[in-house]
């Protein structure tokens, strides 16, 4: 399965009073992650979407085990698969960097759209990749 690691530190934008992480950007950090993924193989989210095809999410969620907090190192790890023809799924694990366990996991699924919306087929070496 296509997987990759986005790195990047914790900004205090990103944080509440505490310093802990605002639960809503582990989904944005999975989206690098994912971004990554796609980089990986060969191909990004621009060139796919300058030929046609989007990848909406359709269902998304987030398991948060401890809080990472302000300056933390994190490293996001991605994996996908394909589910269908039509849709992708794309598993996520959050690390404070040097750590073993995870401080969230999550997962997003995606249906391939043309513009309009509309339910269209991945492109080929997608699929293949995610086979």
């Amino acid at each position: 399965m296509p997987s990759a690691v986005a790195s990047l530190r914790v900004r205090y934008a990103e944080t509440d009073q505490m310093g802990v992480v605002y639960y809503a950007h582990y989904f944005v950090w999975f989206e690098v992650a994912r971004a990554e993924v796609l980089r990986a193989l060969g191909g990004t989210y621009r060139a796919m979407e300058d030929a046609g095809v989007f990848l909406p999410v359709i269902e998304a969620e987030c398991h948060y085990r401890r809080p990472a907090r302000y300056d933390d190192e994190v490293e996001v790890r991605a994996t996908g698969r394909l589910v269908s023809p039509v849709r992708v799924e794309f598993q996520y694990e959050v690390f404070v960097k040097g750590e073993s366990e995870p401080r969230a996991s999550g997962r997003t699924v995606h249906a391939a759209t043309d513009r309009a919306g509309r339910p269209c087929r991945l492109p080929d070496r997608v699929r293949e990749a995610f086979a």
